[in-house]
Parts: C-alpha cells; sequence; structure tokens
C-alpha cells in the first residue's frame, strides 16, 4: 500500500459538521434527549446527550448552529433534567442526582430496565458543567444554563455511589440494588472519579482514587510500555474534557509521562496491532486499525478461507489481547486526533477517500465494518453497521476541535470543579 497523505483541514470540517449534525436531527426539541442509535424505536442514551451538550459550544465557535438555538436546545436539557423525576420508583429518570443509562425519547423515562449509570452520568454532568462555563453571558437565559448546570452537578451523590466500598459501583437498580461490578483497572471512569472528587456538595474521600488507580495494569506491547486498556475509546473518552498534558498523578510521577502520552503510546499499539495482524483478518494494516467498544456483524461462527471465524455483536473489542473479530471502528481513530495526528490523519484519509466510509451518510462515518466478513455487494468494506450512534459522533466533534482550538480543554480549565479533583486526586504540575 502506497504511502497516504494526510487529510486536509476542509475535510476535517465537513466530517465534523456531518457528525454534529446527529446531534441536529436526532435530537427530540422538547426535552433535548438524543436518540442512541438510529434505529426504529430506539431510546436515548443519556451519555449522547452529555455529548451534544458539549459539542453546541463546538458548533457556536465553528458556525455550524447560531448561539440563540443553541442556547435554546441547551436550556431545554438542563431543564428536562432538573426536573425529570428524580427517586427509587422503576419509572423515573434518575435517582440520587445520577440518571438512567437509557430514557424514553418522548417521556423521558427509564426504559429496558436499565441501570443507572454512574459512568454515562459523569458524561451528563460533564456535558452540563462544559455549558455552564462556555455560555457566560449576562442574559437571564445563559445566567440560568449555569445556574442549572451547578445544581444537576451538586444534586449527584458520589458517595452514595461507593456504597460503602473503597471504589465506586457501575450503577444501581431499583430492582435490585447496586450492580455487583466496581470500577477497576484503568478506562473511561477517569473523569467519574476527577467528577466526584471536585464535587462541592458530596465529595468522594481521596483514598478512592487511591484504590482506584491500585488496579492499574502496566504492560509491554509491540514496543511500547503503557498503562493497559484494550478498547481504543477507554484511552479518550476522559480525554475529550480533561487536558492531561503536562499534569501528573502519583502513578504517572512514577512512570515520568502523562496520561496524554499513554494515550498517544496506545494509539500507536493499535496501529501496530494492525499491521502485526496476528489473527490475519482482512484489511488490516498500516492506514486501516481502531479496535474499540463497538457494533459487529453479530454473534456467529463462519468458516472462511478453511479458518473457523467467530464473529460478535455489540461488544467491547480490544488490543493486544483481544477480544478482535475483525471490527475496525472510524470513530476511535478520529477520537485519537490530537494524541497522534501523524497517523491518525493518512488514515482518516483512507477510510474517506479509498474505502468511501462517508459516501451516502448524512452523518459521516457509519459505526464500524468488518472487510473480513463479506456480504453480498461489491464493498472493499465487507460488512457495514447499519446505524450511527450519538456515542461515536460526539468524540468526533469534541476531539477535532481539541486538536484544533483546544476548545474543550481550555473550557474544562476553566472550570473549578474539575480542577479541584485533579488537585484532590493528586495530580500537579503543568497547567494546574
Amino acid at each position: 500500500m502506497s504511502s497516504r497523505k494526510p487529510i486536509g483541514d476542509a475535510e476535517l470540517e465537513r466530517l465534523q459538521y456531518r457528525s454534529f449534525s446527529y446531534f441536529l436531527h436526532e435530537t427530540n426539541p422538547d426535552n433535548g434527549l438524543v436518540i442512541d442509535k438510529t434505529a426504529p424505536d430506539w431510546p436515548a442514551s443519556i451519555a449522547a446527550t452529555g455529548f451534544a451538550l458539549a459539542a453546541y459550544p463546538v458548533a457556536v465557535e465553528r458556525g455550524f448552529m447560531p448561539r440563540a438555538a443553541a442556547v435554546e436546545r441547551t436550556l431545554t436539557t438542563l431543564r428536562f433534567f432538573w426536573n425529570s423525576p428524580q427517586g427509587p420508583e422503576p419509572d423515573a429518570t434518575g435517582y440520587q442526582g445520577f440518571y438512567y443509562h437509557f430514557l424514553d425519547m418522548r417521556s423521558g423515562r427509564r426504559t429496558w430496565q436499565c441501570e443507572l449509570s454512574t459512568i454515562d452520568s459523569a458524561f451528563l454532568l460533564a456535558g452540563a458543567l462544559t455549558t455552564g462555563v462556555y455560555f457566560d453571558a449576562d442574559t437571564a437565559d445563559e445566567h440560568e444554563i449555569r445556574t442549572l448546570a451547578d445544581q444537576l452537578y451538586r444534586r449527584a451523590d458520589f458517595q452514595w455511589a461507593q456504597n460503602r466500598g473503597a471504589t465506586l459501583r457501575h450503577g444501581w437498580k431499583p430492582e435490585s440494588g447496586f450492580l455487583k461490578y466496581r470500577w477497576a483497572g484503568y478506562d473511561e471512569a477517569m473523569l467519574l472519579y476527577i467528577l466526584g472528587l471536585g464535587s462541592p456538595a458530596h465529595p468522594l474521600p481521596e483514598s478512592c482514587y487511591t484504590a482506584w488507580i491500585s488496579t492499574y495494569r502496566w504492560e509491554h506491547a509491540y514496543g511500547y510500555e503503557y498503562l493497559y486498556a484494550g478498547p481504543l475509546f477507554t484511552h479518550q473518552l476522559s480525554h475529550l474534557w480533561i487536558d492531561f498534558r503536562g499534569i501528573q498523578d502519583a502513578f504517572m510521577r512514577v512512570k515520568g509521562i502523562d496520561y496524554f502520552e499513554n494515550s498517544r503510546r496506545a494509539t500507536y499499539v493499535q496501529q501496530q496491532y494492525a499491521m502485526d495482524n496476528p489473527l490475519k483478518f482482512v484489511g488490516y494494516g498500516r492506514y486501516c486499525w481502531g479496535i474499540t467498544a463497538s457494533d459487529g456483524p453479530g454473534f456467529e461462527t463462519i468458516k472462511l478461507n478453511g479458518i473457523e471465524r467467530q464473529f460478535f455483536g455489540y461488544l467491547g473489542r480490544g488490543v493486544p489481547y483481544g477480544p478482535d473479530d475483525g471490527t475496525i471502528a472510524p470513530w476511535a481513530v478520529v477520537t485519537s486526533l490530537p494524541f497522534a495526528p501523524e497517523i491518525v490523519l493518512p488514515t482518516i484519509d483512507y477510510f474517506i477517500n479509498r474505502v468511501k466510509l462517508t459516501e451516502l451518510n448524512p452523518y459521516g462515518f457509519k459505526a464500524t465494518f468488518n472487510p473480513t466478513y463479506r456480504v453480498e455487494s461489491s464493498s472493499p468494506c465487507g460488512w457495514v453497521s447499519p446505524w450511527h450512534y450519538g456515542l461515536n459522533q460526539g468524540p468526533i466533534v469534541l476531539m477535532i476541535e481539541n486538536y484544533r482550538t483546544g476548545l474543550l480543554w481550555q473550557l474544562t480549565r476553566d472550570c473549578p470543579y474539575v480542577a479541584s479533583g485533579l488537585h484532590r486526586a493528586g495530580f500537579g504540575g503543568g497547567w494546574l
């Protein structure tokens, strides 16, 4: 494969706009809820709604949306969450200041008997706090945005979510109580812990963060030493908001790097794994990588060219230990843009201009594709997910912006709660 040119600014902005347009068109204007994926009768995701809140400031700055429209959409969303039913009832919207993972698009109430999700609530609250910093005008509406963002964050009882343990629980259900899993091992929960430590009303003890980092795994793969997490998104989502360049906690001080550098290494491990291609999947290579939690062809086993291949549906795929079934997620590559633009930009160019992954798609990239899983078409992509997901579109919008202007990082730096959470987690140096 010949070397590829990096993608240009105009194409990046087009991709950013098309990804943002998911939030323009897949949101209920009456309550601000964003649909989880573009399937019929699908519920809203509170994480996708949090990404939308964080994306509205980007849209204003980029001219994708007038400020007045962004203010209106933001206010509608924050008012909905503040006023929706909070309580132990099984059909509420949330409890203890946290929210159910999936909500009915129209009523805004819990659906699918899902869990009250601590991590998805963190994404929602981070989005709210972003709007509280950005919308700083001396108007009644923008003042209300700031007030509601603050109140929503203060209401979340992070101490309750500890459930008398050292670390935080994944979630809770009214039918059965807390889920058995706690947040352990390095992953996207970094944001959750920082927000919990910074809370002015229900702050986590500092021992909670210490307990969490004690579960980390330092690994060596493809010539890189790094803090391991398999799926690529786990190295990205906290970084949507927090600029980890130059700041270190106790763990990273010992290692002599920061979490930003760690994500850069994890990005290179992904590319190196694809080039090595130990399981011999079709298409993997220098410009075709990106393995993460994502949609897939479905749970089945098929014999292809004498090899029995096991395929999966929605699953937390990871590198280098798997699971891996040949499914590539372009959005996860784009979201690595700030960490390693020198390998990400040519890969985006390959996805757009060589395998034509954005053609005929209103929202840019479809979620995933799998060239090993052949379908009845001439497409070099093989199987392509029929859906778009809010969880993919938000990080594309936010990380393209962080790469270009650092907007989200700057807004979060100006949020005193996040700075407080970082200080209490033991971070120092750099911009702190």
